[in-house]
């Protein structure tokens, strides 16, 4: 429905061309900021709910305090690859998670994984490069969102959490433990949790827009052929080289797998190709321009620094068993 009331304002109402670089970037650009927006509203209210009715310190607790072994991160990374979210569209679930508490290395393992798997990826994957390289991508994106997510939360990084997420996680709490205390029943809740959910909504519309805008001028007008011909040839740098170009860049996994295949199919390394796709869904410019209003800059450099190392070392590892 949103991808058709996109094209009717842009091609209908606007008259752009379906196959212009400004049409297809205007539409993309509408598409994502309306589909985004409401991802955020919804998904705002229920860890609203949730909040409420829920006690979430117990939770917070639990995975704090009680020893896991790792599986805490397991399940968020499992949680995101069967959640089928690009990079941006698991921001409003990432910032659910961070309002309510959730431990932050345990919300990076499912702001890692969402992007990279999904179930349209995984069809599309095996089908264009077979079984062996499709359970590998799978495993391997799992992994990245486990490890990933330990190894940042090592780091202990709650610190660079912007001051509005600080702000929200202490209303959060103190609204829970009234509404516990009161017996405050349900519908008398539900305007105050719909009215922190537009609140929400309204504090980050702005970096929304400006990411989506990022994105969309990316997707409607990197010239073809760019990427094939500074990439087809295997030389040591091939990979770092990939993710650093990739990371401009905005696209789901489904949309890029196509793009991928061109890669391979022009002499592109496979894994090299993998790890331009991994940064690609995982890593890009507007993901972190949304970001910002929840972390600072540091903790965005951190999170893109961590991740990109593994992507890098993944591609070199793809290379050498693909």
């Amino acid at each position: 429905m949103i991808q058709q009331f996109s094209d009717w304002l842009v091609y209908g109402v606007f008259g752009l061309d379906t196959t212009s670089h400004l049409g297809t970037a205007v539409n993309f650009f509408f598409y994502d900021t309306i589909k985004i927006l409401i991802l955020l509203f919804l998904i705002s209210a229920v860890m609203g709910i949730v909040n409420a009715y829920l006690p979430i310190d117990r939770l917070r607790n639990f995975l704090t305090t009680k020893k896991l072994y790792g599986f805490q991160y397991l399940f968020a990374a499992f949680f995101g690859a069967i959640t089928p979210f690009c990079s941006c569209s698991s921001i409003p679930l990432f910032i659910g998670f961070v309002k309510g508490g959730i431990p932050l290395g345990v919300t990076f393992a499912f702001l890692i994984t969402s992007p990279l798997v999904n179930e349209v990826a995984i069809a599309m994957f095996l089908g264009t490069f077979g079984m062996k390289a499709t359970l590998i991508y799978t495993i391997s994106g799992i992994l990245l969102g486990v490890i990933g997510g330990w190894v940042l939360e090592k780091f202990r990084l709650e610190r660079y959490l912007s001051s509005w997420v600080q702000q929200i996680q202490a209303q959060s709490e103190a609204e829970s433990e009234e509404w516990e205390a009161e017996h405050i029943p349900f519908m008398k809740r539900l305007p105050t949790i719909l009215k922190d959910a537009w609140s929400i909504v309204r504090s980050v519309i702005v970096y929304v827009i400006i990411g989506i805008g990022i994105g969309a001028a990316m997707h409607g007008y990197v010239p073809e052929g760019f990427f094939e011909q500074h990439l087809s040839v295997d030389k040591w740098y091939s990979v770092p080289l990939a993710v650093i170009l990739a990371v401009p860049m905005y696209a789901n996994a489904a949309g890029i797998v196509p793009i991928i295949q061109v890669f391979v199919a022009k002499g592109v390394p496979i894994g090299t190709a993998i790890a331009f796709m991994m940064a690609v869904v995982g890593l890009s410019v507007p993901e972190a321009t949304m970001l910002k209003k929840v972390m600072t800059w540091k903790l965005i450099g951190i999170f893109f620094g961590v991740v990109s190392l593994f992507v890098i070392l993944l591609g070199y590892i793809f290379n050498i068993i693909l």
